[in-house]
């Protein structure tokens, strides 16, 4: 007669099964003596089942006895109602239990350090004890839903023509972008691969070599400062398409963003209707950020052309030089505000770089400044006043905040106190947030960005991503003029994913590159395996990449990525499972042919 290890999971066994000899595998989560009774929380990947473990049976209940949590047990049993007023309606099995016939210690546990349903871990804690942290329910549905959104992402792209393609891990420093991550090569002396930042260069190959529908789920490197929506090493949902114009993939791929979020957790990301775009230009004019929360129903008031000429210094200062800003941001209901949260806010905006937060307090808009409360008012002019109160539409009982800067402080500080004003308690007990998803996609991104210190531009995107039509002779005349075909997926102000439309004629690569201040020699040296390949027919292609992390992060409502990471690294790049980043010893460096200038950091060997 064949055995089996087990017969079903443990958080699946139902009523379907009363009566029922069924075989189970797992972990002992909690083991409980009620009276000579004992009864065991088994838990294993799909839930907990309650076992019974009755002492009729001696040799069975002596084993029961010496269980302790984390002990992987067998267990064999009637599966049978549980008694009147012990359901737990939470759990599938919550109406069942376990009579217990036979017992089987797999492995015992030494004592864990942690019990995991404690809520209050430390994430060094957590990190630490990666593989016990991972064994917590809440882990458990994060990975099991990352797996069944990077399965839902494969169906949608086979459905649509797409084939999985891998690129090489180990490649050539491309430095335009994030610092790499190098891999010393022992075979070539002196020479070094570099670990992706992403398969762009070899997925449009890809598109040049014809296979025209490419997607990889893969992972991404960059040596970059770290915060919670970021990581060293990441997965990237890596698409190219050729022979399709932007809005073609922007529609393709909304479609699959949709099919995501209905089959993984069962929204209805669109409502039926498209996502709504919006340009760059805009997001900036009205959030301060490319990456708007559409939830926070607050928007700017540009206020630069009406402080040119007040006596507010602190406005009329950025108001009149080149790259200054002047907006404000009226908050409804807000003039309730208790002096401690106005000054929270100063010291909240500072940390983007603000000097301060300006205020006003409309208590009657009717009268001019004798209706506003605030030290600033006398520095303000009374045209300057009503054409305040105009723009910002301010009503009595509203409180307006100021930012004055430089545009980028201002943006940053100034979008931030939005989204942090919108999603406080006060925020949403005034109307001021609204509890939904909210995709978007932002459009027409400048192609180049200035960069004071090196006075040269960069590319914001890449370099190989397509100006808008009609905007090629500007790459040269008037690099801040020319928007590109770029484009982002936005979701309650996380980037979710974003592309472009990418380059495939060489006379446009070319202006490129010399607005960029790229020579022939340096572009060939960097890319030139590219640029070779664009010459035998490049088709026009375009793509876009998804960042898996934060699609699951969102969808779980986790704090940070790492909450939907197997085994990730802190903010400090560390693993602390592994001890990774950890010294080598002397014979691998020469191997390598490295010396390090701090010999006290190689581990003897």
């Amino acid at each position: 007669m064949k055995t089996f290890m087990r017969t079903s999971y443990c958080g699946l066994v139902t009523e379907a099964l009363s009566g029922q000899s069924v075989t189970l595998c797992g972990w002992v989560n909690r083991r409980r003596d009620h009276g000579g009774v004992i009864f065991v929380d088994l838990r294993d990947r799909e839930g907990y089942v309650q076992v019974v473990c009755d002492p009729d049976r001696a040799e069975m209940f002596k084993v029961a006895e010496d269980l302790r949590n984390e002990f992987c047990i067998q267990v064999t049993g009637l599966v049978r109602a549980r008694p009147e007023g012990t359901v737990n309606a939470e759990l599938k099995s919550g109406r069942i239990e376990i009579l217990c016939h036979e017992l089987k210690v797999l492995n015992p546990s030494v004592t864990p350090p942690f019990l995991l349903d404690d809520d209050n871990l430390s994430e060094t804690t957590r990190l630490t004890h990666r593989v016990l942290d991972l064994r917590r329910p809440a882990m458990q549905r994060n990975m099991m839903l990352r797996y069944k959104v990077a399965m839902t992402v494969r169906n949608y792209l086979d459905a649509h023509g797409f084939i999985d393609i891998e690129t090489p891990m180990l490649t050539k420093s491309t430095p335009e972008g994030a610092r790499d991550y190098l891999v010393p090569s022992r075979v070539q002396e002196g020479q070094f691969f570099a670990l992706p930042q992403s398969p762009q260069l070899f997925k449009q190959l890809l598109m040049v070599a014809g296979y025209d529908r490419y997607y990889q789920i893969t992972k991404c490197f960059r040596d970059e400062d770290l915060r919670a929506d970021r990581q060293p090493e990441f997965t990237q949902i890596d698409i190219e398409t050729s022979f399709l114009t932007e809005e073609e993939i922007r529609d393709m791929f909304e479609g699959m963003m949709v099919e995501v979020f209905q089959k993984t957790i069962n929204v209805n990301l669109g409502d039926g209707a498209k996502f709504p775009v919006m340009t760059y230009a805009d997001a900036m004019r009205l959030y301060g950020s490319d990456k708007p929360d559409l939830r926070v129903k607050m928007q700017f008031a540009e206020l630069t052309d009406v402080m040119a000429d007040v006596d507010f210094k602190v406005f009329s200062g950025p108001a009149t030089m080149k790259g200054g800003r002047v907006v404000a941001l009226c908050v409804p209901n807000g003039a309730e505000m208790p002096r401690s949260e106005i000054d929270a806010y100063t010291e909240f905006v500072k940390i983007y770089g603000a000097k301060g937060l300006a205020w006003i307090k409309v208590n009657d808009v009717t009268t001019g400044k004798d209706g506003l409360q605030s030290p600033i008012v006398k520095n303000i002019h009374d045209k300057a006043i009503t054409e305040i109160m105009t723009r910002t539409g301010a009503k009595n009982g509203d409180i307006i905040f100021f930012g004055a800067d430089k545009e980028k402080i201002v943006n940053d500080a100034i979008g931030a106190l939005r989204v942090k004003i919108g999603q406080s308690a006060s925020g949403k007990k005034w109307g001021l947030f609204e509890d939904r998803w909210a995709p978007m996609w932002v459009v027409d991104f400048p192609m180049y960005e200035f960069d004071e210190e090196n006075q040269r531009y960069t590319a914001t995107h890449h370099p190989f991503t397509a100006p808008k039509d009609g905007h090629e002779d500007w790459m040269t005349t008037a690099p801040e003029k020319c928007l590109s075909q770029g484009y982002d997926m936005v979701l309650n102000g996380w980037e979710m994913g974003g592309g472009s439309v990418r380059i495939h004629q060489a006379d446009v690569q070319k202006k490129v590159f010399d607005a960029l201040k790229i020579t022939p020699e340096d572009a060939q040296m960097k890319f030139g395996f590219l640029l070779d390949a664009l010459q035998y027919g490049a088709p026009p292609h375009g793509g876009l990449a998804f960042g898996l992390d934060r699609i699951v992060t969102l969808m779980t409502g986790a704090e940070s990525i790492r909450d939907v990471i197997a085994f990730p690294k802190t903010q400090r790049a560390q693993c602390l499972l592994t001890q990774a980043p950890s010294p080598v010893d002397e014979k691998q460096l020469r191997e390598l042919h490295i010396r390090l200038r701090n010999p006290d950091a190689v581990k003897a060997g």
